[in-house]
């Protein structure tokens, strides 16, 4: 999926190459907050056009690597096959939040016990202190930064269980969720809204404070992937605005927390 998802980015990127603007594809999770320092930016540069793209996190490297975009977007590290072809530059630092609904009235969980039930081993949620009903597991697409990211911090080296229901974009987990009262996701932090309830995890909530402070545990880096050759002109430019004054005040106010300095 992520390969043809890349195919149609490079068809997208020919197109866009004739416009002479700047394109941004991969992670959905990423995609929205791309979608402001888009915005914010081109107010200071009227006339450049900037395109943001989902995809995923695989097709956004891909993207990155066939030149179908300039910047590639990922919400997982890049492997050393990636690393070697690639510039991964850290924009942004974001929480995994796992969320349920707002009707469920579990509110802390540990990290085991999430492990166990995205691996099928818990399947009712009165086995951790809810309602006497079948737990209904949601969990993003294979290729996604966030499912990578959360399976190395959660259920490594547990697999999750075939059972689990397949959503393609963070937008569509917390949709779910935010339908069944028996669901169970995990989501950008700061895509979390009233739609759901994100819980904390053995005592230590997902905001801005904890994430920081490191001890919440589920944090991952938010990347721009470019090659080396693209790291000049407008892409050079678009990046460091990002992780410069104006860029990381943008960052906080939607949300997330800047890269360390």
């Amino acid at each position: 999926m992520a390969v043809a998802v890349a195919l149609q980015l490079v068809a997208v990127g020919c197109g866009r190459a004739a416009r002479r603007g700047l394109t941004l594809a991969g992670s959905t999770s990423l995609q929205p907050f791309a979608e402001k320092w888009a915005d914010a930016y081109q107010a200071r540069h009227p006339g450049l056009p900037i395109y943001v793209q989902g995809g995923g996190s695989t097709a956004g490297v891909e993207a990155a690597l066939s030149g179908a975009a300039e910047i590639g977007m990922a919400s997982r590290l890049l492997v050393p096959v990636e690393s070697a072809r690639l510039m991964a530059i850290p924009v942004a630092r974001d929480g995994i939040a796992v969320v349920v609904n707002p009707t469920n009235p579990v509110r802390d969980l540990r990290l085991d016990q999430v492990r166990a039930i995205y691996a099928g081993q818990i399947r009712n949620w009165r086995f951790v202190g809810g309602r006497n009903a079948s737990i209904a597991v949601i969990t993003r697409e294979e290729g996604s930064g966030t499912r990578s990211a959360f399976e190395a911090m959660v259920t490594d080296p547990l697999r999750i269980a075939a059972s689990a229901l397949v959503q393609d974009s963070t937008g569509a987990v917390r949709q779910m969720v935010a339908s069944d009262p028996a669901a169970i996701g995990y989501v950008s932090f700061g895509l979390v809204d009233a739609s759901v309830k994100a819980l904390s995890l053995r005592g230590v909530e997902p905001n801005e404070l904890n994430i920081d402070a490191g001890t919440y545990p589920l944090v991952r880096p938010f990347l721009f992937v470019v090659t080396p050759a693209r790291l000049k002109g407008v892409p050079r430019d678009f990046i460091d605005w990002i992780v410069g004054p104006e860029g990381r005040e943008l960052t906080r106010r939607e949300g997330l927390l800047p890269p360390r300095a």
